[in-house]
Formats: C-alpha cells, sequence, structure tokens
C-alpha cells in the first residue's frame, strides 16, 4: 500500500506526526510520501489518503493546507479512500474543527473513511507523534488483514 500523507501545519506539529506515521509505513513494509504543500495533482485512487492536520484560528485549516482542502470541494473523490488524523486543543470550543471539515468535505465528494478520524487533543498528548503512530499502527493492522 501507498500513503499520500496530506500534512496542514502552523507550528510544526502535525508535521512531526506526519513524519512519525511515515516511518511506521515504512517500518510495516509499505510505501508513503508526506506532502507538506498539498497539491490535487497528487491525486491517486490507488493510494491511501491520510490527512494530518492540526487546528488553526477559530476550527480554521492551516493555511498551507487551505487551497487544497478549496481544491477538493470541485472534484469527484469516489473510489478513494482515506485516514484522518486531526490535532487541536480542547480547552478552544473549535477543538479539531479543521480535521472535522476535511472530515466532511472529505465523505461529501464521495471518499470511503477506512477508520474513524483520530482527534489528539494536545493538552493530554503534549508527544502527539506517540499517540497517532499507536493508533494509525492498530488501523493499518486493519487495512491490511494482519
Amino acid at each position: 500500500m501507498h500513503f499520500d500523507i496530506m500534512v496542514g501545519s502552523v507550528l510544526g506539529a502535525s508535521e512531526y506526526v506526519a513524519e512519525a506515521i511515515l516511518v511506521s509505513i515504512i517500518e510495516a513494509g509499505h510505501t508513503g510520501d508526506c506532502h507538506f504543500e498539498p497539491n490535487v495533482s497528487t491525486l491517486n485512487k490507488d493510494n491511501i489518503l491520510l490527512i494530518c492536520t492540526s487546528t488553526h484560528g477559530a476550527g480554521d485549516l492551516p493555511d498551507n493546507i487551505e487551497p487544497y482542502a478549496k481544491a477538493l470541494q470541485s472534484k469527484d473523490l469516489k473510489g478513494f479512500n482515506a485516514m484522518i488524523i486531526g490535532l487541536g486543543d480542547s480547552s478552544y470550543d473549535t477543538y479539531c474543527g479543521a480535521a472535522m471539515n476535511m472530515e466532511t468535505l472529505l465523505l461529501n465528494r464521495g471518499v470511503t473513511l477506512l477508520s474513524e478520524p483520530l482527534h489528539i487533543d494536545v493538552l493530554n498528548h503534549p508527544i502527539p507523534e506517540d499517540i497517532a503512530v499507536e493508533w494509525f499502527i492498530a488501523q493499518l493492522d486493519k487495512v491490511s488483514g494482519k
């Protein structure tokens, strides 16, 4: 399996998460790419789309992934498979709002989610890549039928 990891980041935490997930993908014998400036030109139905984004402002997507999300709004994504990891701070009422918005967008465009999205509260998990990798490995086992 090949994973395209689309990263939405302001301060870098979701970049660390994406890079840790990529290591897990490779260690499991699969392939993947981290896209720190996501672009729809990389869309490929044969790959699993993994959105890894923090939430910025009032539940907004980070600036680097916003154009990607806008471009997805006009795409037919039936037949695509995806997973979502969101980072947020539960002291805000917009906790993981960006990941929730991406989930809604992907589902509305026809994407199949391979698992429930993971929402990481950075207040409880100051090193979010640890819980993300644990979650991802469990999901990977389900997806690959192990």
